[in-house]
């Protein structure tokens, strides 16, 4: 679950996620302006998250099984020795024909994906920044800037207050627990 503090317009929209192995996740996001739950087709994870240039794919987890996977090269990335490896979604409904993945030799971490278009095109880039390590195991970056190379326009997603090992049952991650959260 995330919940959005800011910018003030989406303070408290909160987004939800049931993570599945193989096949679709489910997702669902709570919009407090209109008071409403809605429900995020699997057929529409493509779209843009609240007019950023995030997808609700690139919110969604990234299961193993959900890829196929080709190692390319190894490689520098912000002074880290990298590997490259080239991911390609299963789902057929992805929007992305295929992510270059440079991951951190030393920790397994995602320093940066490119992603490609249905064309085959570069899309888009993310770049994860700021990493901190939680209870000694949880590696989790502060910042998340996405780059559209074919508008020009950016994200950038800024975390804060990751909570672990919290008091949480089912119950807290049903789609009814959104309209609570503030």
């Amino acid at each position: 679950m995330i919940i959005f503090d800011r910018p003030r317009d989406v303070r408290g929209t909160a987004f939800l996620t049931h993570t599945h192995r193989s096949g679709p996740d489910d997702q669902w996001l709570f919009l407090p302006a209109l008071e409403r739950v809605k429900r995020i087709s699997s057929n529409n994870k493509s779209g843009p998250f609240m007019g950023s240039e995030f997808s609700y794919e690139d919110l969604a987890s990234q299961e193993v099984d959900k890829f196929t996977y080709s190692y390319i090269r190894d490689d520098v990335f912000h002074d880290r020795a990298t590997f490259v490896v080239e991911r390609t979604p299963i789902d057929a409904n992805s929007g992305y024909t295929k992510q270059l993945v440079w991951y951190d030799q030393e920790e397994y971490r995602v320093e940066k994906i490119e992603f490609f278009d249905r064309k085959d095109a570069l899309l888009k880039s993310l770049v994860y920044s700021s990493y901190r390590r939680h209870l000694d195991q949880y590696w989790r970056p502060d910042e998340m800037l996405m780059e559209n190379h074919q508008t020009g326009k950016s994200t950038t997603l800024v975390w804060s207050d990751y909570v672990f090992q919290a008091d949480l049952t089912d119950r807290d991650f049903e789609q009814s627990s959104l309209r609570r959260v503030r």
